[in-house]
């Protein structure tokens, strides 16, 4: 019986991971390189974490290449390519985690297939792993011991809630809690978290707070308790940011009611990532209309066309290369083809200019109190490039970085649909993504999306003084309202760093009309969360020009950059 037990505890715990390759090279020494998915799916968007173990029980050293390919379906044209390296010393084992970043959601299918490919001094090996979800529907993660019993089941239910009538998507995803990455980025492309609150004891501190740091940016964090267990008890956090905290009762034999689960799934007040990638930005994006449209001057581009032919033509035959010369036509059709294609290089120069120019709004959490001194950063942008002399840059925060597909015009290189097409490349390296591919081409115009968390001492505090307050972001602030806990609204201009200023109170009326229209500069998913913060008592929300967007291509001129920063007033 001991022995049954301990098999079947062995198997659970096996289970709880997937092996995407196990490639033996030496069984004498059972030397062998495993790479191990963390999450048994990879999410639509965001990044898939991986475990990489090489066990280099030889006496040379040994290295290793791991080359990742993510697309929406086996036959998209959209994709995401990362390359990974890793070297053994001799008699040395090597254990990393990584994080491989996922295509963006696009085209009709909500799948994603991510193949990986083995090579170098230890063997060669390939494999893939797949998610299969609706094109709209919120990517969860579900604990190992509450998938068990309930996979099937809530696969089952979220199949008849589906619009799309798809009969084959998956509720979500397992993961083993004492597996969990601690990096937010690994949970980045899920809407939502279940599990027990076992496994979130189960969870080490790296991984609770890369929970937390997901959940402020906007996650939903559901956990069964077979007790009536408080958030504070758990060790969570009262104010969850732009996240959802949601915490029910569950029997011991860990069966959920499925019907209850899926409701909860998608009557998150948030939603979900890849509806909103896939939609929000399509037409109407208030970015887009703000930067206003750019016109095409086909006139100066048809005279060039008209005078080429008329010289390449009659002038050309009659005129340069008469008869008798006609041998001349070898030397002048080129040089008046060079001449013409040199004239439409300088109108294009001239009209478009070189790099770009755009427009960014960020929508930033400041959380100070309980030690956490981070800043949360959504940030949406839109540009419209002119000749660009290259395509790789680097952006130097971990983040996710993901294009939006927006309404088909000449400008617009990615869109939906059928159109949703493009190479994205990400690489993270030491804390910082190389990009290549589509992410911006020469003359078009091209939407993005950036989530990150960013460690700040900036915040707002009281001061010893009575009704004065101070600022200590390196920025300076246009105007700050707060909403006190008597839901009075009060209201600063002008206010600098290291200098005192006072709140002046003011009607809801004077506050709410300008937070709305700020909100409304904002897709959907950053417009709720804006309506849902400007609620919250003892919380302010500021308006500032002068904070650092999260930079992405050196050649892109940001004409405007306009942050609202939200966050409660502490006392230090």
């Amino acid at each position: 019986m001991r022995i049954l037990s301990l098999l079947l505890i062995l198997t659970a715990s096996l289970s709880a991971q997937e092996t995407m390759i196990r490639e033996v090279f030496d069984p004498a020494t059972d030397t062998h390189v495993e790479v191990l998915a963390l999450f048994s799916k990879p999410s639509p968007g965001g990044y898939f974490p991986v475990r990489v173990k090489i066990a280099n029980n030889l006496k040379s050293d040994r290295s290793i290449s791991l080359d990742f390919e993510s697309r929406s379906d086996y036959s998209s044209d959209l994709k995401t390519s990362s390359s990974f390296s890793f070297t053994a010393a001799g008699g040395k084992t090597v254990t990393r985690d990584i994080l491989v970043p996922l295509n963006p959601p696009g085209g009709y299918s909500g799948s994603t297939n991510l193949s990986v490919i083995l090579s170098g001094s230890l063997g060669r090996a390939n494999n893939s792993a797949n998610s299969n979800l609706s094109p709209d529907q919120p990517a969860t993660l579900l604990s190992e011991a509450l998938f068990t019993p309930n996979a099937s089941s809530l696969d089952s239910e979220m199949n008849t809630k589906l619009s799309s009538g798809r009969s084959s998507s998956e509720f979500a995803a397992k993961f083993d809690p004492k597996q969990l990455p601690d990096d937010w980025l690994a949970f980045s492309g899920y809407d939502a978290i279940i599990m027990t609150d076992g496994d979130w004891s189960n969870i080490p501190p790296g991984g609770r707070n890369a929970i937390l740091s997901w959940l402020r940016l906007g996650g939903q964090l559901m956990i069964y308790s077979a007790t009536s267990t408080s958030p504070a008890a758990m060790g969570l956090p009262a104010e969850a940011g732009y996240g959802n905290i949601v915490i029910r009762r569950i029997s011991s034999d860990l069966k959920l009611d499925a019907p209850n689960v899926v409701k909860l799934v998608l009557a998150n007040p948030t939603k979900p990532q890849q509806a909103g990638l896939r939609h929000d930005f399509l037409s109407g994006w208030p970015l887009q209309k703000l930067f206003g449209e750019q016109t095409f001057r086909y006139a100066l581009f048809v005279i060039v066309l008209i005078i080429f032919g008329i010289l390449v033509g009659p002038v050309n035959l009659f005129v340069f290369a008469k008869s008798g010369q006609r041998h001349k036509l070898f030397i002048t059709t080129p040089i008046i083809s060079l001449g013409a294609s040199l004239i439409l290089i300088i109108l294009i120069i001239s009209q478009d200019g070189f790099g770009g120019s755009g427009i960014r709004r960020v929508l930033m959490e400041v959380r100070p109190d309980g030690g956490v001194n981070a800043a949360y950063l959504h940030q949406e942008q839109f540009s419209r490039t002119g000749v660009l002399t290259g395509s790789n840059f680097t952006i130097n925060t971990p983040a996710i970085f993901q294009p939006v597909p927006i309404a088909e015009s000449r400008w617009a290189r990615y869109t939906d649909g059928s159109g949703a097409k493009g190479t994205f490349n990400l690489q993270p390296a030491d804390g910082k993504l190389q990009a290549s591919g589509d992410w911006f081409q020469s003359r078009s115009e091209q939407g993005h999306v950036l989530s990150a968390v960013v460690s700040t001492r900036g915040r707002i505090e009281r001061t010893d003084k009575p009704d004065t307050y101070l600022s200590t972001f390196e920025f300076p602030i246009e105007t700050l309202y707060y909403l006190d806990d008597a839901k009075q609204w009060h209201r600063a201009d002008g206010i600098t760093a290291g200098k005192r200023f006072t709140l002046t109170p003011v009607e809801a009326e004077m506050v709410l009309p300008t937070l709305i229209a700020e909100a409304g500069a904002f897709a959907s998913r950053n417009h709720q969360f804006i309506m849902r913060a400007k609620d919250r008592p003892s919380h302010f929300i500021a308006i500032s020009t002068g904070a650092p967007g999260i930079d992405t291509n050196p050649g892109i001129r940001w004409k405007e950059t306009k942050t609202l920063i939200t966050g409660p007033i502490v006392t230090p």
